[in-house]
């Protein structure tokens, strides 16, 4: 796959004011796709899907399981992808566990078709992921890898997340309903579809 655009060298740099809106509408529009999907009790893919199974399995917070994760995560982020993205990941992952956790208590569902729900949890939370990337953030864990692959080899972010997501998903057939586990690879394949067409380098302006 060809390596990504380098960015225009006029490029401009977002202001403070336009990182905090960027990522407060990413983040709170990818809460809003993790508390649908939780309350389907479906799982997604990434470092989110893994929380989630391992919040389903244990009993335990998601939003705690899913901030703990992802701090071995920032050591790679901090080496490879700098001080400052390293920073608005880590601040970036707090306030959506902490999203995640309050929002069931601010909005509930009396009725939420599953398909309807699972295709609306993956364009709301590919659109938040890409958010946070088009503000030089991350939601941690594979979206650094990932991220650091499509920099350093070129290939692209959604590419790198479909890979771990199959391996995630085959061990949850053996853990899940299959029904359950097919509605959450459907909005798997949404979310990373959302990012593979949508997350090029050469098409920013701002970096």
């Amino acid at each position: 796959m060809p390596a990504p655009m380098p960015i225009p060298q006029d490029a401009q740099k977002h202001s403070l004011l336009e990182d905090v809106q960027g990522f407060s509408i990413a983040l709170i529009t990818t809460a809003i796709g993790l508390t649908i999907i939780a309350q389907l009790g479906f799982i997604t893919g990434q470092t989110a899907g893994l929380a989630l199974v391992i919040s389903y399995l244990t009993g335990y917070s998601f939003s705690w399981v899913f901030w703990l994760i992802n701090i071995p995560f920032y050591a790679l982020a901090w080496f490879r992808m700098g001080k400052e993205f390293t920073i608005k990941s880590a601040i970036c992952v707090t306030i959506l566990s902490i999203l995640v956790a309050v929002i069931p208590d601010w909005m509930t569902f009396s009725h939420l078709d599953p398909l309807f729900g699972t295709i609306a949890f993956g364009i709301l939370t590919g659109y938040g992921l890409l958010g946070t990337f088009r503000h030089k953030g991350s939601l941690g864990g594979l979206g650094v890898v990932a991220l650091y692959a499509q920099d350093r080899f070129g290939i692209r972010a959604g590419v790198v997340q479909l890979c771990f997501d199959a391996v995630l998903f085959t061990v949850a057939f053996f853990l899940f309903e299959p029904s359950r586990v097919l509605y959450s690879l459907l909005g798997a394949v949404i979310l990373n579809g959302v990012i593979a067409f949508n997350h090029r380098r050469d098409r920013y302006i701002a970096d």
